[in-house]
Parts: structure tokens; sequence; C-alpha cells
């Protein structure tokens, strides 16, 4: 075995410890500690497993509900959707290792996520995936959306689960640094749910799946710092994953839980056999004893460091009923994994680290957790957005076809029709609505998944951006048709140790903490992604919101198309609100002005408002009104119905406007007074806005053919993809 090398201050910090968490390791140990025990506490006190930067704002998040079965600390969030069912979900980045090699980045995080779900006794039904990219002119780009797009549908669709939703922007700031934000749900029933806290002195931890390589040794620490121009020196740290594998993994994990035999389990993620043990017993309040030796590897010689510090894919550790080992060990050898008992719970707080005998790691496993740094950083608040330069008078037509034409706006049907969304014969709505839907196994129930957040907006004002991106989710459940439950955060952002960073990531919690809370939708799970900055440049604050929400009957759900001579609604204030807009942005190019007001109150009002009237069956269609503004909504709708629409409105603010809490609905003329009043006394705003018919999109006097937006809308990626 190679020698160990000797602990520099180089290596300290290459290591992501700073002098002082050096200091607090030698004192917590009364000694200094080897390579394998450094290795280990790098691995749970960087930003990436400890959240030291945002423990104390994530603490102030809305996180329970009559709903909640179980909210943040596990694998993933827990909900009850009736019946003694439940839906589990969770989204987590895998940003760093996609931006170094794209394919293998986007492929594990599925991966990852999709055990996440599993790991808690769920069979995952649906994924989602939120990406940003550079500017569709930067050199990069192509070359890192084709990857990670392959990456997504290769594992997703090998391993069989429906992609059906997601977001996709582009933008300079990420130019260094792309996102690569992975969602799965699954479902389970409520009273067999599996949780990570082992139990019981004396019983076998036990190693479960593929074996362990070197591939991803050092990745949680790796993604707990900037880029800089050794970049490709990264590229060992990026695992390798197989999907074939973990298929055969879930059905594995599933059939084991259904004897009995699992008493806790838990996915060997960001620092794999690592992490994973001191979770158990820290939850247990127990100390574990892992033999090394005994460990599966598929690499000659592997020190304890890589084998600790792995993060080989598809492998899972278990405490194990010791009654059952037997058919434990029958059902893996049956899928052909690995199936290796490595070690056993202990009474004392110890993390225990044996090779052949010899001790090779003793540490104190509730510091390992518990004593991981927690740090109040400075932050200070964002300075007020630049102005909106003249907004200069323009046809409106025009400037439709250009908004929808960008590559922000334009169609995903590139992305998404590369992905396999009806495997499983559950999806009932797939990518390109307001949200994806599938179908609750043998009930009449659907659950509706979505994915937002506005990244203009939370760099413009992080409280309001932070509030607009849970309100912007709850609308594109509620324009479905589906009660919003709850959400899941990946927060990205850049650098916390710079105060003005650490003060978009105060505001977007703050922000996302009071809608959550306005909108009954607690946050079960998440994930923060920090020190996405490449030399220095940080990318916007983007902190995704994943959404879902329940139709109690799949013929509650709302549809988008609507039919010729429908008349159209504008649920909401009217128009007004051009800073940060897509408008301005995309057809100004002014990212000046300030985010939109979120009313949360008003958010709350016209959504259980659509909801009432699609109950008593007034709605033949709804959209939420977002990027784009009424026209864009209108557009949407007018292409998923292949029938063109006549709006009232005129003006520029009227017809592209931000303004928040917005909806387009689609109703018969018969039905005009009654939702109208029904808004009134709702203290809703709502107004006759336009109607479906024939084969142009007119905004006032202006107008083009139905056929030339649908080619720009359709063709808008085609620059970048070709």
């Amino acid at each position: 075995m190679r020698p160990d090398p000797e602990i520099t201050p180089e290596l300290i910090a290459d290591h992501g410890l700073t002098p002082d968490e050096y200091a607090r390791i030698q004192t917590l140990l009364g000694r200094d500690p080897n390579w394998t025990e450094l290795g280990v506490f790098s691995a749970m006190w960087n930003e990436h497993c400890s959240y030291k930067s945002s423990k104390k704002w994530l603490r102030t998040l809305p996180t329970e509900g009559p709903q909640v079965i179980c909210g943040p600390g596990e694998n993933a969030g827990v909900v009850d959707i009736g019946d003694g069912q439940a839906v589990i979900f969770k989204m987590e980045s895998h940003n760093h290792p996609s931006y170094i090699e794209p394919y293998q980045g986007a492929a594990t995080g599925v991966g990852g996520i999709l055990r996440d779900v599993f790991t808690m006794g769920a069979r995952p039904i649906a994924a989602m995936n939120a990406l940003s990219f550079g500017e569709p002119s930067h050199p990069k780009t192509r070359s890192l959306l084709a990857g990670v797009v392959e990456g997504v549908g290769g594992y997703g669709n090998s391993f069989g689960v429906p992609t059906v939703g997601g977001e996709l922007r582009f933008d300079l700031s990420y130019n260094g640094n792309c996102l690569v934000n992975a969602f799965a749900a699954g479902l389970a029933d409520a009273d067999a749910i599996f949780y990570s806290a082992a139990s019981g002195v004396g019983r076998p931890v036990v190693y479960l799946g593929a074996k362990t390589g070197r591939d991803g040794v050092g990745g949680a620490t790796m993604a707990s710092a900037e880029f800089d121009d050794g970049i490709e020196a990264k590229r060992p740290t990026v695992q390798v994953g197989d999907p074939f594998t973990e298929k055969r993994l879930m059905e594995a994990c599933l059939e084991l839980m259904a004897t009995g035999a699992v008493i806790s389990i838990q996915d060997m993620g960001a620092a794999g056999l690592t992490c994973s043990a001191v979770e158990m017993g820290d939850k247990g309040d127990l100390g574990i004893r892992l033999d090394l030796e005994k460990v599966p590897v598929r690499e000659k010689a592997m020190t304890p460091y890589e084998m600790m510090l792995s993060e080989s894919q598809e492998r899972m550790l278990m405490v194990l009923d010791p009654a059952r080992e037997g058919v434990a060990r029958e059902v893996f050898e049956k899928w052909d994994l690995d199936f290796a008992i490595v070690g056993e719970t202990i009474a004392e707080d110890r993390f225990l680290l044996c090779l052949n005998g010899e001790v090779v790691g003793d540490l104190p496993l509730k510091a390992l957790s518990g004593e991981a740094p927690e740090y109040d950083r400075p932050w200070e608040a964002s300075p007020p957005a630049p102005a909106l330069g003249p907004v200069r008078d323009m046809d409106p037509a025009e400037a439709l076809l250009a908004l929808m034409g960008a590559p922000n706006h334009g169609s995903r049907a590139w992305v998404w029709e590369q992905y396999d969304t009806m495997v499983g014969a559950d999806t009932i709505r797939t990518p390109g609505a307001d949200a994806g839907v599938v179908r609750v196994h043998g009930t009449n129930k659907a659950l509706a998944f979505t994915a937002d957040v506005t990244p203009r907006y939370c760099r413009a004002n992080p409280v309001e951006g932070g509030k607009q991106a849970v309100a912007e989710a709850y609308r594109n459940l509620i324009a479905t048709g589906a009660t919003p439950l709850a959400v899941t955060d990946n927060l990205n952002f850049g650098n916390p140790e710079k105060p003005r960073i650490m003060g978009q990531l105060v505001g977007c919690i703050e922000g996302i903490g009071a809608a959550c809370t306005a909108l009954g939708t607690p946050v079960v799970s998440g994930n923060v992604s920090l020190y996405n900055e490449t030399d220095g440049q940080p990318i916007l604050p983007t902190p995704t919101i994943g959404a879902v929400g329940l139709l109690r009957e799949i013929a509650d759900m709302i549809p988008t198309a609507a039919p010729e001579g429908a008349v159209l609604i504008a649920l909401g204030p009217e128009g007004q609100h051009l800073g940060a807009s897509a408008f301005a942005a995309e057809v100004l190019k002014d990212t000046g002005g300030d985010a939109p007001a979120v009313d949360l109150v008003a958010e709350r009002a016209a959504g259980e408002l659509v909801l009432a009237l699609s109950a008593k069956g007034l709605l033949l269609a709804a959209h939420d009104i977002a990027d784009g503004g009424l026209a864009v909504a209108a557009a949407e709708m007018a292409l998923a119905s292949d029938i063109g629409v006549s709006l009232e409105a005129a003006t520029l603010p009227a017809l592209f406007g931000e303004d928040q809490g917005r909806y387009v609905l689609a109703v018969t003329s018969d039905k005009v007074e009654q939702v109208l009043d029904a808004a009134k006394a709702a203290g809703v705003p709502a107004r006759r806005a336009g109607q479906m018919g024939g084969d142009r999109v007119t905004l006032g006097p202006s107008s083009l053919a139905l056929a030339d937006l649908r080619q720009a809308h359709r063709d808008a990626l085609l620059g970048i993809v070709s």
C-alpha cells in the first residue's frame, strides 16, 4: 500500500479546510489526524455535506404541515396524498461534475436523486431537470447542452423513469459554471417508509450494490470550491454511472424492504461510504465500525482514504436484522449485486475504521456531524437594481415574434424529445405544459410536477425573486388543476464568503420562506449548491423550486388548449411592470429595473379562485402568466390549441408586463359574466382579454400568422444544437 503523504498546510487547503477548521479537528482529536481521517473530516465538513454557510438561514424555512410525513433531514421529503399513500421527492444539484464531464455529471446526478427516493421505499414515478447554460454564442454552450441532455436521457431512459418537466435557460453568468438540478419523485405506502437512523448495538452494517472504484474520490470537496484554470485536473473527481445496475439495485432494495429485514438504509451519495455511515450512526445515536478489507472493490490496492471518499455510483449502506441476513443475501445475489457485511453498530461514539485488523481511523462520530463548523457569514443586501431605460415604441407582434423566437423562450422540444416521457404508461401530461402530470397507478388520482425560478428577478431583488419562484411554481400547479402540496428547493449561488453573494442567499431564502408560509407549501427537502463561480465570476442567484401538487381526480385536470370561439379572461392585475422582464431582456436588451412585487395574499386568492371555478365546470382551459406577460401566455395557449388568438390589450406594458398573481382563463361566451362575478366576489381583479379563433395572433392593432410564430418558436434552439 502506498505510504500516506505528509499533511501540509497546502494539503489541508486542498481538502477545503481552513487553518481554524484544522485546529478545531486537532482539538477534537487531541492529536493530528492521519491521512484517512483528514479525508473523512474534509468530506463531512465541506459545504456540500455540512451546509455550514446556510444552516442558520435554512432553519427559518417552514417545513411542517398536516400533509408532511417527513421534512428535511432524510434522503427525501415525504408528503401524504391520502388513501394510505405518500409521495417522496427531492431535488439536488450536480453542477460542478456536469461542467467538467457533461454526460457523466448529468447522468450520475439523475442516478443520485433516484437513489434518494427509492432508498426510502418508494418506486420512482417521475423525474425533472432544471438546466442553466452560458450564452448561446459561447464556445462551450453547445457541447455542454448536448452532453448534459444526453446524460439525463441516457440514465433516466435506461433506468425507466419518465421525465415530465423541467427548465432550460441561457445567460452569460453560466458561461463558466452550468447548473444541472435533478428532481425525482416516487410513491410508497405511508406506513412503509424507510429511514436512515441506525438502531440496535451489534447489528451488521451491510454494503449493497456496485463495487467501489476510484471514480469520484473527493467529489464532495470539489463541489464546495470555485473553478479556476485548473479545472481539467478535477476530471477524476467525476463519478461514472450505470443505470442498469441502478435498476437492479432498486428492485433488490424494494424486494428486501418487503421482507422486514431492513432496520435502516442510506444511499452512498456525496462522500460515499463516509457520509452514509456517519449519517446512519449520528441519527441513531450509535457508533459504527467498518472493516475496510470487506468492502467490495473493483480496483487493486485501494487505500482506506480512497475507499472512504470514493463516490462510485449505485451503492447503498444498510443496517440489517441479523436474523434475516440469509434472506437479504439471497435477494442481492439473485439480482447479481454485491452484498457484504462490512462492519457493525457499536455503543461507543466512535467511527472506527479498520483494515486487516489494524485501526486506520478512530474518530468521534458525533463530532463529524454535530461539530461541523456553522458560520454566520457577513452579508449585505443587494443594492437597488438600476432603472429600466426608456421603452421605445414598437410593433407588439414583432416584439412577440422576437421574444418567442429567442433561445430563452422558444420551444424546448429538442430537449425533452430525447427523454422517455411515457415509460411506465402513467404519464398524462408531458413536458411543455404548465406542469407534468403522472397518474397514481391503480387510482383515479394524479400528481403534478413543476420546477421554476426566474434568476433575473433574484438578481434584481432577491427577496421578491425568492417569493416569485415559489409563486410561479404554485401557479403552474394551479393552472393544471392540482392542489399544491409542498416544495423542494435547490439553492444555487456563488461564493458565500463574499457578502454580496451571501446577501443574495439570505434574501432569496427570506422570500421563499414567506411564500411557502403564505401559500401553504412547506419545504420538505432540498439542496444548497454554493461556490458556483469561475475565476471570480458568479452565476445569477438561482434558487430552483420543485413543486408537487395533487389531483384527487384525473378528470379535474385543466387543459392548456382552448377551443375555437373561447373567450379569454385575464385574472389578476393588469400588466404594467416591465422591469427585469423577459421583454426588456430579450427585445430591449436592457437588464435594468426592479423585480415585480409578489402580493402573496392576492396570489393565494387568485389560485383558490381558479380551482373553485374549475370545480364548478366553468373553465375550458387555463395558463399561468409569467415570462413575457399576457401576450406570451395567450400565444402559448394558441400554439397548444393550434388556433389563433386575439387580445384586446394594445400597450406594451399591458401585453408584456410581468405583474404577478395572474392567469389567462378560457371560458365559453355564456360563462363570462359568471366568472367575472365570481372573481369580483373573491376580490380578484378580472376582465375580458380576448378570444380564440382564426389563424393569426392579434395584439391590439398588430398581428402575425400563427404559423410564423410556431416556426420561430420551434426553431429557437436550432442555432445552438444544429
